[in-house]
């Protein structure tokens, strides 16, 4: 891939593990700590494309509680856990490679950003908690226009920031339709495929897939 000005990250799944919340709090949830923590995170995505088609946006903060509370009735969780989950949600851990990957692409003078539904507080915290202030141009938020991934508008926000053309993003997400969608939107999209998943049918194959962050650094 030549001739690339700016790479862009998906956050949550790709740079932050959304099951490390959950994962802190195991021996309190026991057993079924991975499985709840998998459906908070589908009911979570069911959210943002609902409210999206719907036309009711709430935040991603919100949505992220609203979700929480449905799941945990469903996996029967005490409830007096809700807060202690939503704090640990705010600060995700990074996959164990993350780090000094981000530090190797900032070297090579890219424009480095994140492009993600949450909400701008939510990623500042993300990024601090991680120290990895000094890494990022920019956190983009789908607040900016008021809809969730996959909506082309989301895609538009660092082209119309930076001013470069689309065929000079790398894009990169784990999550199937999210590549989809930025490479239907004209993104060079990378599927970070961790856990050796099938990739969806939606008009699009990634441009590569790696099986981790770190892969990326040998394909510039």
């Amino acid at each position: 891939m030549k001739n690339i000005k700016a790479i862009i990250f998906d956050a949550y799944g790709t740079l932050f593990d959304v099951n490390s919340a959950a994962a802190k709090c195991k021996n309190k949830i026991g057993d079924k700590w991975e499985p709840f923590s998998n459906y908070w995170r589908t009911i979570q995505l069911e959210y943002t494309w609902l409210r999206s088609l719907m036309e009711r946006h709430q935040d991603f903060w919100k949505i992220t509680e609203d979700s929480l509370d449905k799941s945990m009735k469903v996996f029967n969780i005490d409830l007096t856990m809700k807060k202690e989950l939503l704090n640990l949600y705010k600060v995700l851990s990074t996959f164990s490679e993350v780090k000094e990957t981000l530090k190797k692409l900032k070297e090579k003078k890219y424009k480095l950003a994140i492009l993600s539904n949450g909400t701008p507080s939510l990623l500042n915290e993300l990024v601090i908690s991680n120290n990895l202030e000094n890494i990022f141009d920019d956190l983009l938020s789908v607040e900016e226009v008021k809809t969730y991934k996959p909506h082309p508008n989301v895609y538009n926000i660092p082209v119309k920031k930076y001013k470069i053309e689309k065929n000079r993003f790398i894009y990169l997400s784990a999550n199937t339709w999210d590549v989809s969608a930025a490479g239907n939107f004209g993104f060079n999209a990378v599927w970070v495929n961790r856990n050796k998943n099938v990739f969806d049918n939606l008009d699009y194959k990634p441009v590569t897939e790696i099986k981790n962050l770190s892969d990326i650094i040998s394909l510039l």
